[in-house]
């Protein structure tokens, strides 16, 4: 799918945030309060209202949640999170989700994947979904949540590409069960 930002691959940044979604509902990470919604029961409840397109309607609601725990716990300014990219990042994610709507078959294998986590260690779960990479695995291993706990930043000034929304997903394994440390990375410019 080609858009504006030819640095970033939306369809992976979907599956990155549907990852830390899922591994921080209630019945994992307990990051926020949503219990299994992108699980097995989520599916079943959701798919009696939106038939076809369950699983994206899933994702929103976790998104959305997962975005407002996210801001509560640290929203650092000028800086982005996998919850919060600049606007116009932002505005093309959403721009994808008719495609990904009209793709929903493509799709229903990763759902079902997400339902059931292999692992009940979020890094280990992205490098099983082939979301991470050693080298990746190996930069999360160097970061370290901020003196408070509440953040994992990474130095430096960033754009947003590929690799640092990588990294801001897989810092999540930065956090605590019940206590989520939002990844952050300054904003370039």
């Amino acid at each position: 799918m080609s858009l504006a930002n030819p640095s970033i691959d939306f369809d992976r940044l979907l599956r990155l945030r549907l990852v830390v979604a899922r591994f921080g509902e209630m019945d994992g990470a307990r990051w926020w309060n949503t219990k299994g919604l992108l699980g097995r029961n989520g599916a079943l409840l959701m798919s009696r209202g939106f038939t076809k397109t369950h699983h994206f309607a899933q994702a929103r609601v976790v998104f959305a949640v997962a975005t407002a725990r996210c801001k509560e716990v640290f929203d650092p300014p000028q800086s982005m999170t996998l919850w919060k990219l600049p606007a116009a990042v932002e505005d093309q994610f959403d721009a994808c989700w008719h495609h990904w709507l009209s793709e929903r078959e493509r799709w229903q294998p990763f759902f079902d994947d997400l339902q059931d986590l292999p692992s009940n260690d979020l890094l280990e779960t992205l490098r099983i979904m082939d979301l991470v990479d050693d080298a990746q695995a190996q930069a999360v291993a160097g970061l370290r949540r901020s003196a408070e706990g509440r953040a994992v930043p990474l130095s430096g000034a960033f754009t947003p590409d590929d690799q640092v929304l990588t990294l801001l997903a897989a810092a999540f394994t930065r956090g605590e069960r019940g206590r989520p440390a939002i990844p952050y990375a300054r904003l370039d410019g």
